[in-house]
Protein backbone atom coordinates (compact mmCIF):
# COMPACT_ATOMS: atom_id res chain seq x y z
CA UNK A 1 0.00 0.00 0.00
CA UNK A 2 3.10 2.53 0.85
CA UNK A 3 4.56 1.70 -2.11
CA UNK A 4 1.47 3.02 -4.56
CA UNK A 5 1.05 5.81 -2.75
CA UNK A 6 4.92 6.74 -3.18
CA UNK A 7 4.38 5.97 -6.58
CA UNK A 8 1.04 8.14 -6.85
CA UNK A 9 3.07 11.05 -5.33
CA UNK A 10 5.95 10.76 -7.45
CA UNK A 11 3.94 10.36 -10.36
CA UNK A 12 1.56 13.44 -9.54
CA UNK A 13 5.09 15.48 -8.68
CA UNK A 14 6.23 14.45 -11.91
CA UNK A 15 2.86 15.66 -14.02
CA UNK A 16 3.40 18.72 -12.34
CA UNK A 17 6.23 19.50 -13.47
CA UNK A 18 6.39 18.04 -17.07
CA UNK A 19 3.06 18.94 -17.91
CA UNK A 20 3.62 23.08 -16.87
CA UNK A 21 5.69 25.67 -19.55
CA UNK A 22 7.48 29.05 -19.56
CA UNK A 23 4.25 30.44 -21.69
CA UNK A 24 1.75 28.95 -18.91
CA UNK A 25 3.93 29.81 -16.00
CA UNK A 26 4.79 33.43 -17.41
CA UNK A 27 1.77 34.91 -18.37
CA UNK A 28 -0.57 31.83 -18.54
CA UNK A 29 -3.64 31.17 -21.31
CA UNK A 30 -5.28 33.99 -20.40
CA UNK A 31 -4.99 37.86 -19.54
CA UNK A 32 -6.87 40.83 -18.64
CA UNK A 33 -7.82 43.32 -20.75
CA UNK A 34 -8.95 46.79 -20.14
CA UNK A 35 -10.74 47.83 -22.97
CA UNK A 36 -11.61 51.76 -23.50
CA UNK A 37 -13.78 54.07 -25.90
CA UNK A 38 -11.73 57.18 -26.00
CA UNK A 39 -13.31 60.04 -25.04
CA UNK A 40 -16.61 58.16 -25.23
CA UNK A 41 -17.56 57.43 -21.54
CA UNK A 42 -21.24 56.90 -22.63
CA UNK A 43 -19.92 54.41 -25.80
CA UNK A 44 -21.59 50.80 -25.36
CA UNK A 45 -18.50 48.40 -25.34
CA UNK A 46 -19.13 44.88 -27.35
CA UNK A 47 -16.33 41.99 -27.28
CA UNK A 48 -16.93 39.50 -29.96
CA UNK A 49 -20.46 40.77 -30.17
CA UNK A 50 -21.48 40.56 -26.48
CA UNK A 51 -22.06 43.94 -24.68
CA UNK A 52 -19.70 44.38 -22.26
CA UNK A 53 -20.37 47.81 -20.72
CA UNK A 54 -20.05 51.40 -21.25
CA UNK A 55 -17.27 53.59 -21.63
CA UNK A 56 -14.56 51.00 -19.89
CA UNK A 57 -14.69 47.22 -19.58
CA UNK A 58 -12.46 44.79 -17.73
CA UNK A 59 -12.07 41.40 -18.27
CA UNK A 60 -9.91 38.11 -18.90
CA UNK A 61 -9.28 36.84 -22.45
CA UNK A 62 -8.08 33.89 -24.38
CA UNK A 63 -4.29 34.60 -25.57
CA UNK A 64 -5.30 32.44 -28.18
CA UNK A 65 -8.33 34.66 -29.40
CA UNK A 66 -8.52 38.16 -30.93
CA UNK A 67 -10.04 40.23 -29.89
CA UNK A 68 -12.95 42.29 -31.99
CA UNK A 69 -14.30 45.15 -30.26
CA UNK A 70 -17.37 47.05 -31.36
CA UNK A 71 -18.37 50.40 -30.24
CA UNK A 72 -21.93 52.13 -30.47
CA UNK A 73 -23.52 55.00 -29.33
CA UNK A 74 -26.91 56.95 -30.10
CA UNK A 75 -26.44 59.08 -33.04
CA UNK A 76 -23.25 57.25 -34.15
CA UNK A 77 -22.95 54.79 -36.77
CA UNK A 78 -21.10 51.73 -34.70
CA UNK A 79 -17.07 51.27 -35.34
CA UNK A 80 -15.38 47.22 -35.25
CA UNK A 81 -11.76 47.16 -34.22
CA UNK A 82 -9.95 43.94 -34.17
CA UNK A 83 -7.18 43.52 -32.23
CA UNK A 84 -4.22 40.87 -33.19
CA UNK A 85 -2.36 38.32 -31.44
CA UNK A 86 1.17 37.86 -32.27
CA UNK A 87 3.47 34.36 -31.58
CA UNK A 88 5.48 34.73 -27.76
CA UNK A 89 8.88 33.85 -29.47
CA UNK A 90 10.82 34.59 -26.33
CA UNK A 91 8.89 31.99 -24.00
CA UNK A 92 8.21 29.41 -27.08
CA UNK A 93 11.90 28.83 -27.03
CA UNK A 94 12.26 28.59 -23.31
CA UNK A 95 9.83 25.98 -23.33
CA UNK A 96 11.59 24.59 -25.66
CA UNK A 97 14.85 24.70 -24.06
CA UNK A 98 13.38 23.76 -20.63
CA UNK A 99 10.54 21.55 -20.99
CA UNK A 100 11.19 20.24 -24.36
CA UNK A 101 8.24 18.96 -26.89
CA UNK A 102 5.52 18.37 -23.68
CA UNK A 103 6.14 22.41 -22.67
CA UNK A 104 5.32 23.33 -26.27
CA UNK A 105 2.63 21.04 -26.46
CA UNK A 106 1.62 22.57 -23.53
CA UNK A 107 2.21 26.03 -24.56
CA UNK A 108 0.25 25.41 -27.86
CA UNK A 109 -2.73 23.86 -26.48
CA UNK A 110 -3.39 26.05 -23.76
CA UNK A 111 -2.77 29.41 -25.96
CA UNK A 112 0.22 30.72 -23.76
CA UNK A 113 2.15 30.89 -26.83
CA UNK A 114 -0.15 34.00 -27.59
CA UNK A 115 -0.28 37.77 -27.08
CA UNK A 116 -1.82 40.93 -27.90
CA UNK A 117 0.17 42.38 -30.50
CA UNK A 118 1.26 45.38 -28.93
CA UNK A 119 3.86 46.00 -30.78
CA UNK A 120 2.62 46.32 -33.88
CA UNK A 121 -0.18 48.32 -32.75
CA UNK A 122 -0.49 51.08 -31.26
CA UNK A 123 -3.84 50.98 -29.55
CA UNK A 124 -2.31 48.14 -27.77
CA UNK A 125 -0.80 49.15 -24.60
CA UNK A 126 1.50 46.13 -22.44
CA UNK A 127 1.26 47.07 -19.07
CA UNK A 128 3.18 43.86 -17.99
CA UNK A 129 2.78 40.01 -18.74
CA UNK A 130 -0.65 39.24 -17.81
CA UNK A 131 -2.22 42.92 -18.14
CA UNK A 132 -2.85 45.12 -21.29
CA UNK A 133 -5.05 48.51 -22.02
CA UNK A 134 -6.84 48.56 -25.54
CA UNK A 135 -7.73 51.94 -26.82
CA UNK A 136 -10.15 52.85 -29.40
CA UNK A 137 -10.38 56.20 -31.06
CA UNK A 138 -14.15 56.88 -31.77
CA UNK A 139 -13.19 60.46 -33.15
CA UNK A 140 -15.65 59.79 -36.29
CA UNK A 141 -18.27 60.30 -33.43
CA UNK A 142 -18.94 63.67 -32.17
CA UNK A 143 -19.86 63.86 -28.66
CA UNK A 144 -23.47 65.24 -28.38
Amino acid sequence: MKKQRLILMSLLLSMSILFNSCGVMFGGSKYNGTIVAKDHPTAEIYINDQKMGVGEVSGLYKRDQPLKVTLKQEGCESKTQNFNNSFRTGNFILSLISWGLVGIAVDLGTGASYKPDHKNDASIERLNDKDYRFTVDYSECERP
